[in-house]
Formats: C-alpha cells, sequence, structure tokens
C-alpha cells in the first residue's frame, strides 16, 4: 500500500543511488508498541512527503503467510519501522521469505524514541544505531 509516489534523495547521493524504501508498521494487533510513539512516527512520516509503504501488523501478515511479504524481501532495500530485529526477521522467515540482512534495516519502535526512528526513517543513508 503504498503512501506516496514521490521519494527524496540527498543532495550527496550518487545519481543511479535509490534511497532505501520505508515501511511502517501499526502494531495493530499487539498492545506492544506505544501509542505516542506509533502516532508521532507516523505524523513524521506523512508531513515529510516521502514515499512510504505501511501495514496494519507484520505479525497478523506472517501468520497468514501473506505474499506482500515475499515482494517486500524480494525487493531489499529497505527500512522497517516495527519492534525488535529479531523478531522482524523471525515473522520474515516463517512467512517463507527471510529478509536480507545487508540492506534491510529494522527500528525498535519499542524500545527507541518515535524522532529517532523517524530520522532514521527519512534519512538516505544508512542507520544510525
Amino acid at each position: 500500500m503504498p503512501h506516496d509516489e514521490r521519494s527524496t534523495r540527498s543532495a550527496d547521493a550518487s545519481p543511479n543511488a535509490r534511497p532505501l524504501r520505508v515501511l511502517y508498521c501499526r502494531c495493530a494487533y499487539a498492545d506492544v508498541v506505544p501509542e505516542d510513539v506509533k502516532d508521532r512516527v507516523l505524523q513524521r512520516l506523512c508531513e515529510s512527503g516521502r514515499a512510504f509503504d505501511t501495514v496494519a501488523d507484520l505479525c497478523e501478515m506472517s501468520a497468514r503467510h501473506d505474499p506482500a511479504l515475499n515482494r517486500i524481501a524480494e525487493c531489499g532495500g529497505v527500512k522497517i519501522a516495527a519492534c525488535y530485529k529479531r523478531a522482524v526477521h523471525g515473522l520474515f522467515e516463517a512467512a517463507g521469505a527471510p529478509l536480507s540482512t545487508d540492506d534491510v534495516h529494522v527500528l525498535n519502535m519499542r524500545t527507541d524514541d518515535a524522532d529517532t526512528i523517524a530520522d532514521n526513517l527519512l534519512n538516505d543513508g544508512e542507520v544510525d544505531t
């Protein structure tokens, strides 16, 4: 579900480089991510004008073996705002869509503050840890 067709590129990025895709998980079916963090990250993404994808709940998608997880895994080059890295990788693995470890960055909305997560999602470089 693309949010928007536009994307941004930093001034120092190579002309052939493409920014990493952004995937935002709402974690809708589990009360494990603070609402204020989810809301603030989503607000920052919407205000940025940058294209991003959003899903209601990666856990539920994994349980259903949703084919969208395969498409995400096959494309690579993605930053995922969800929960623990090991959990996100495990969800994709359980759905038969293992994620690459090279170009997939998981940001943890359970433990990190919203602005740090949003800043990392919106920069075109690597994730600051």
